[in-house]
Formats: C-alpha cells, sequence, structure tokens
C-alpha cells in the first residue's frame, strides 16, 4: 500500500476551463492492488523542478466503470494542480499510489436507501464516484445531490451529471446553487451555507428519509451543513464529510507547556511497521512530526498533504502515545480504536510503535 506505481496515462479531458479529468492505464499486473471502492482518492507524486511534489486527489469513476481517473482544478498558487492542467498528456507517466480512503458506505443489491449529498466546486469529485457507484449497485435506492458552484460554466461534470439525471429519473434529484449567477428561485442562489441547508431541509427533503449523507467541499460549508443536518435530527454517525485539503488554514505546532521533563527534551524510541518491515530511529519529543522525523531518517513513508486531511498519512499505534495536532479525517470511532495522522502526531512516551499495515 505504501509503494508508488508508474502508471501511464491514458486520456486527458478538459472538463472546465481550469479542471481536468485523467484517467490512468493500470497494467494488467496491477489491476489488484488499484482495485477501489467509491470516494477513494489516488495519492499522485511528480517532480516539478527539484522538487518532489505530492497531492491526493478523489476518484471520479464509478467502481463499475472499469476505469481509474481522477479530476484535478487548477488553484491559484497550487504547484501540482497548476504544472498538471498545463503539461499532463495521453503517454505521460505519473507515480500512483494504490486507492486510500474510507469515504463510502458498504452497498448491498438489497438496499432501499435515500442517500444526500452536498458538494462544491471540484468537492464533486467523490460525490460523483460514489452516486453512480451506489445507483448502479443499488438498484431500489436513490440520491439527492446539493451542488454549488459559481456559474454554470464552472459545473465540473456537468454533461456526465446531465446523463446520469437521464439514465436515473425517478432515481436521481440534482439541484445548482449558484453564487455568482442568478437562478429563478432565490434559494439556489449564493453560496451553500448552515441557513440555506437548513431551508433545503425544511422544503426539498426531509432529513429522516435520509440513511446517509455525504458532505464534501471547504471547511465552512462542511462545518455549516453538517450543523444544519444535526440540528434537523439526522445523527453524526449517519454524515459523512471530506474536505478540500487547499481549504485548511496551515497549522504549526505549538509545543506544550514547557515542565522539568519537557525542557530535558526527551528522546522517543519510533518504530515504524510499513509493508512487512520494522524500521526504529530515535527522535526529540515536541519539536517535529512522527512523518517528519521518519522522513529525516531516511524512511519512505507515505504522505500526500501533511495538513490532516487526506489521511494518506494514516497508521495505527500499537504502542506508546501521541498527541494529535489537527485531525480533519479520522472519525471518532477511529481514534478510539488507536489510529492516528503521523502529520500531526507528536510521542509523548519514551516508546512508540506506530503500524501502517493495519492502517487499510
Amino acid at each position: 500500500m505504501s509503494k508508488f506505481h508508474p502508471l501511464t496515462i491514458a486520456h486527458v479531458r478538459n472538463e472546465t476551463r481550469d479542471t481536468i479529468a485523467v484517467t490512468f492505464a493500470v497494467p494488467a499486473e496491477l489491476r489488484d492492488s488499484f482495485q477501489y471502492q467509491q470516494g477513494q482518492h489516488l495519492t499522485l507524486r511528480a517532480r516539478i523542478g527539484d522538487e518532489d511534489v505530492r497531492r491526493s486527489y478523489s476518484i471520479c469513476s464509478a467502481v463499475q466503470d472499469g476505469a481509474l481517473r481522477v479530476a484535478i482544478k487548477r488553484t491559484q498558487g497550487g504547484l501540482f494542480s497548476c504544472w498538471a492542467n498545463d503539461t499532463l498528456q495521453a503517454g505521460h507517466t505519473l507515480e500512483v499510489m494504490p486507492p486510500m480512503g474510507h469515504f463510502n458506505v458498504p452497498l448491498n443489491a438489497a438496499n432501499h436507501k435515500h442517500y444526500l449529498a452536498f458538494a462544491a466546486g471540484s468537492g464533486i469529485t467523490p460525490i460523483l464516484s460514489i452516486i453512480k457507484t451506489t445507483l448502479a449497485a443499488e438498484p431500489r435506492s436513490s440520491f439527492t445531490l446539493f451542488y454549488g458552484n459559481r456559474a454554470s460554466s464552472s459545473v465540473i461534470f456537468k454533461e456526465e451529471l446531465a446523463d446520469l439525471k437521464d439514465i436515473y429519473l425517478d432515481r436521481l434529484k440534482i439541484t445548482y446553487v449558484m453564487s455568482r449567477e442568478q437562478q429563478d428561485i432565490e434559494l439556489f442562489n449564493g453560496r451553500i451555507t448552515k441557513d440555506k441547508a437548513a431551508q433545503f431541509l425544511q422544503h426539498w427533503v426531509r432529513v429522516e428519509d435520509i440513511d446517509t449523507a455525504f458532505i464534501c467541499g471547504p471547511e465552512d460549508m462542511m462545518l455549516g451543513v453538517s450543523e444544519a443536518l444535526q440540528e434537523a435530527g439526522m445523527p453524526k454517525t449517519a454524515i459523512k464529510a471530506e474536505l478540500f485539503a487547499a481549504s485548511i488554514p496551515k497549522h504549526t505546532h505549538q509545543p506544550r507547556a514547557a515542565t522539568a521533563a519537557s525542557a530535558a527534551h526527551q528522546q522517543t524510541e519510533v518504530t515504524v511497521i510499513m509493508d512487512g518491515n520494522a524500521t526504529s530511529f530515535s527522535m526529540e519529543q515536541d519539536k517535529e512530526s512522527l512523518l517528519d522525523a521518519g522522513l529525516r531518517a531516511g524512511l519512505d513513508m507515505r504522505y500526500s498533504c501533511k495538513g490532516g486531511v487526506c489521511s494518506t498519512c494514516r497508521c495505527k499505534v500499537i504502542e506508546g502515545k501521541v498527541d494529535m495536532d489537527v485531525n480533519y479525517a479520522l472519525e471518532d470511532y477511529e481514534i478510539a480504536r488507536g489510529y492516528v495522522l503521523s502529520c500531526q502526531s507528536f510521542p509523548t512516551t519514551a516508546k512508540v510503535v506506530i503500524d501502517f499495515d493495519q492502517a487499510e
């Protein structure tokens, strides 16, 4: 799971002026490694100038599609996204890590469920995979989507969503919310906020009818919609959320309050289990994360955003204790089972053992 594999790009399609969809050709010997679930993501790696750059992008294809595809939206100042939009072509090769992530729920052909999704901008990427896969796998289930954009011209996968609506006339409802393009119904103008989500839940969809809600977009939207859903009566356990890494402000680790013990700069012996191998190194407590210390020690530990968002660096603490600074990726039950994000974890005991092999 921790290894990158060179994959050839089979096709690059311009979805909007600033978004491309990249389809990879997966050779037969890697098909098992690159089987994916709806809502998962890929970590891509490229050498841009002198820098080793890694970014995670959600898979936008359905499990049934037989194609591995991600969408890359150009972000202002985004090193990888700008490079990808400007240079990637069919025939190019990218280093790709096998699929990861838990932004999904188990599907069953016997289910008769109603799913709800809120997406903004490129947040549609994993949602599209979830919708397509779910409607194909569960013939009696339905999906309602609220999708926010600036204007019609910026709607990613506009044609594909229209085709899906035609295929699943009675089982898929899509409502577009535009912030810079006037629509006839006032409720559909502006950004998706807590108040707007509450109005949708009051007038357009009943929370009692929803089995699971998916949210993908910027942090303020995700928090607002989640609060509206819970205030309307939906249990937190029924809400699945995934944030944009780019929407999270950069976090700087604040050392714990100085004590006699911490002033002595205690050392921690860290053992990393990865791909069946165990490697140990020493690090100073409260100065750098497990991930940064491991990379400095020469370990090829997996990571992408380093912001506590993408979960690429997810691992399990099987001995010792750590403090985790921020967490936008793990759910409460995962933390209770010992899972942490190594990019945000700082050891607090003399010995720590973390296992990446148990993380999937």
